[in-house]
């Protein structure tokens, strides 16, 4: 499965699968290279700090304050908290029921096999969830569901590329790199009122 760490940049809005695996690294050229300066922000929400990383090239990630597996703060680059204006209004207006898809340049850094389940996770539709086996079902073998759990809890951005819409095989939360609590609230706040009417009777 090549675990050597790959770039790409896409968007969130309707993304394909290949999309995120063919889209070029970025804009410019070698005459005219894109600033690839590392630098973060931190803003507040309703699920806490958010801390939000990344270049010209786009959004790299995207971590809660009690992020599991976050990395060190020295990797973060300089702080910048008037950076990354666009990323706080869509946060915001998903956080105000307003938005369900963002629409941001994007530029994780991971492996192939996780470039092509963080693909999935833009995918799963808003107020809806799939299991670990539907989407190692979609990647053409159920055998997967175990490494694409590990590809899903390695997502770097929150909220963004939903992988808290990922619940297990018996519909149960599983875990969440922002802890149980957040991603009950994510799906909370996604749930519709029809279905919201469903659990009340």
């Amino acid at each position: 499965m090549g675990h050597h760490d790959e770039q790409a940049t896409t968007r969130t809005g309707g993304t394909a699968v290949s999309d995120l695996l063919d889209r070029p690294e970025g804009p410019g050229t070698p005459e005219t290279p894109a600033d690839r300066t590392v630098r973060h922000a931190v803003f507040d929400s309703p699920v806490g700090e958010l801390t939000a990383v990344g270049t010209a090239d786009g959004l790299r990630a995207l971590y809660f304050d009690a992020h599991r597996r976050r990395p060190t703060g020295e990797t973060f680059g300089e702080r910048d908290d008037d950076a990354f204006e666009e990323v706080r209004v869509q946060v915001g207006e998903y956080f105000a029921g307003t938005r369900r898809d963002f629409d941001l340049d994007l530029a994780p850094v991971g492996d192939g096999f996780q470039k092509k389940v963080w693909a999935l996770l833009a995918q799963i539709p808003y107020g809806e969830t799939r299991s670990y086996g539907d989407l190692a079902l979609a990647l053409g073998d159920r055998n997967l569901a175990r490494a694409v759990g590990a590809a899903n809890g390695q997502n770097p951005l929150s909220i963004v590329v939903p992988c808290h819409r990922v619940v297990g095989a018996d519909g149960s939360l599983t875990g969440y790199a922002g802890g149980l609590e957040r991603k009950r609230f994510l799906l909370a706040l996604e749930e519709s009122d029809e279905t919201r009417a469903s659990r009340l009777f």
